[in-house]
């Protein structure tokens, strides 16, 4: 199943900048692993802001809520990071719903 994930990632005031890049490094790496197994479909930095949106493909929401508590960024840093997840379906599918209905 497929899901759009939006990450808004905010830092203590008592972390320095060293520190945060030192956890999205961790993140980076972890999210082109996920990328290449497949797990990631594709995922985008906004430009200027602490935001990162992902599309996922996973088999259930239990994987895709153990994956998210396995991040690194949400092991280090969970308590201010913001996820919004939005359940997906493929355009091409709504459209041969929305066909079928018709006849």
């Amino acid at each position: 199943m497929l899901y759009h994930l939006d990450f808004l990632v905010e830092y203590p005031d008592n972390m320095n900048q060293q520190e945060l890049f030192t956890i999205w490094s961790e993140e980076a790496d972890t999210a082109i692993a996920a990328k290449q197994a497949g797990i990631v479909v594709d995922l985008w930095k906004c430009i200027g802001t602490r935001r990162v949106i992902v599309i996922v493909d996973v088999p259930t929401p239990d994987t895709l809520d153990q994956i998210l508590l396995d991040l690194p960024i949400m092991k280090k840093n969970g308590q201010n990071v913001h996820v919004e997840v939005t359940p997906l379906r493929k355009y091409e599918d709504f459209a041969a719903d929305v066909k079928a209905r018709l006849n």
